[in-house]
């Protein structure tokens, strides 16, 4: 199984998105993870790079927040519509909200499978903070509603939303397993979504931790036949990224990390 990493945008929005890409193609990265801007001007831009070098992409949606549901649906559709029109490797969706019933949630999840099925661009929900997936427990309830559901899976915040280590939720976590088709590679810990550094020695234990998840991931992609899988190191800027009190300086360096967290994975998983 082929292992393909992409560089996250988020982060670098301040380098211009040629210069970006390049960068990220010469420090090995094999395509990127990208938001889709709203200017049109950008979008061209965008897409005539992505076409110009030939690289894969895929798109991330987390803008949508409306507190109605109806008003979330009607701006959810029309943005994933308008994301599938560009073609990505598949949409990462960050979907719905905590705070919606369970019925609520699962009325956006049914818009994100109809825009599948009428586009044909995947759609993988993302395990999120904030989103209908905010928790490892409230999972096994939309994977018995949605069983053919594809997850991203970002375990880091559920460490921060459960402050643990999710060592009494692993019978949860195996049954999301099997629905994972692509990873954020970040580090989280109890008290936060993001460790420091997850190559320093006082990270190693909760490193260890999401590389037994992520070994997992692979095992089950590998026995299920997959001949491709998808990682983005996904460590953020500034606030998630710590910082030195009254400077506010970053404590690392994100595309260090990021770049350190690819050469890591691609070694453990000989690609």
């Amino acid at each position: 199984m082929k292992i393909l990493f992409f560089c996250p945008r988020w982060g670098a929005e301040k380098i211009p998105f040629p210069d970006f890409v390049e960068k990220a193609l010469k420090d090995g990265y094999d395509g990127v993870e990208i938001s889709w801007p709203e200017n049109q001007a950008a979008q061209n831009e965008f897409m005539e790079v992505l076409k110009s070098t030939n690289i894969p992409f895929i798109l991330q949606h987390w803008q949508t927040d409306k507190s109605a549901v109806g008003a979330y649906i009607a701006e959810y559709s029309e943005r994933m519509e308008l994301f599938a029109g560009a073609n990505p490797l598949f949409i990462n969706s960050q979907t719905g909200k905590d705070f919606f019933s369970f019925d609520d949630n699962c009325r956006v999840i049914e818009k994100s499978v109809e825009i599948e099925k009428s586009t044909g661009i995947r759609v993988y929900q993302e395990t999120h903070r904030g989103k209908f997936s905010f928790a490892c427990h409230v999972m096994p309830g939309y994977l018995n509603a949605f069983p053919e559901m594809k997850i991203t899976a970002d375990f880091s915040h559920w460490l921060n939303v459960s402050e643990s280590l999710l060592e009494h939720q692993q019978e949860t976590i195996d049954k999301i397993i099997p629905h994972v088709r692509h990873i954020h590679a970040r580090v989280g810990h109890p008290q936060g979504a993001q460790v420091n550094h997850p190559g320093s020695p006082e990270n190693q234990s909760l490193l260890e931790r999401h590389l037994k998840w992520w070994d997992a991931i692979i095992r089950e992609r590998k026995q299920k036949g997959a001949t491709v899988f998808t990682i983005t190191p996904e460590f953020g800027p500034v606030p998630y990224m710590p910082t030195l009190p009254f400077t506010q300086q970053p404590v690392s360096n994100q595309w260090e990390i990021n770049t350190f967290m690819m050469n890591l994975l691609r070694r453990r998983y000989n690609n």
